[in-house]
């Protein structure tokens, strides 16, 4: 089974939904895990909301330190934030091919309610392409599955630039 575990710095969004979204859509084939570089301990409660009316289940789900995971030993530690990008991931992750798949954070949107279920609606769409992918490449070897994973970030993006 492929191991992910989903970095973002405050563990309280779109790590969260990659989390939820990867490991319910990924037929078993994939166990992710998310955690922050400095987290909020919280859950972003629109990022609960999203999910459940998405039809995920939010039932394990919580904000955690990467400090946690030393013993997780993923196949991939994929950044979802523009702040965590910047940071060192901890040695400790060992070998793990480590991946950028920015996200924009829907939590910090200050607009309507429409709005805001747009944002999050977005970024759920996009981790769900994402999770397709993953589960479509996923018996390939390291090698390749990382030469393919390496465009996915780049192809799906979630900007929402245009609020509808």
């Amino acid at each position: 089974m492929l191991k992910i575990l989903y970095i973002c710095t405050h563990n309280r969004c779109r790590s969260i939904l990659s989390e939820a979204i990867t490991n319910e859509d990924s037929q078993h084939k994939i166990m992710a895990k998310s955690a922050g570089s400095d987290p909020a301990g919280v859950i972003h409660p629109l990022s609960l909301q999203y999910l459940v009316e998405a039809g995920y289940s939010t039932a394990d789900l919580k904000s955690q330190s990467w400090e946690e995971f030393k013993d997780f030993n993923p196949d991939f530690v994929i950044t979802v934030c523009d702040s965590a990008a910047q940071q060192s991931c901890p040695l400790w992750f060992g070998r793990a091919t480590q991946l950028y798949w920015e996200l924009a954070d829907p939590s910090i949107l200050d607009g309507t309610e429409e709005q805001k279920r747009w944002a999050f609606n977005n970024t759920i769409d996009v981790i769900k392409k994402r999770v397709a992918l993953l589960v479509e490449y996923a018996d390939l070897s390291h090698a390749e599955l990382t030469k393919k994973l390496l465009s996915v970030g780049a192809i799906l993006t979630a900007k929402p630039s245009k609020i509808c």
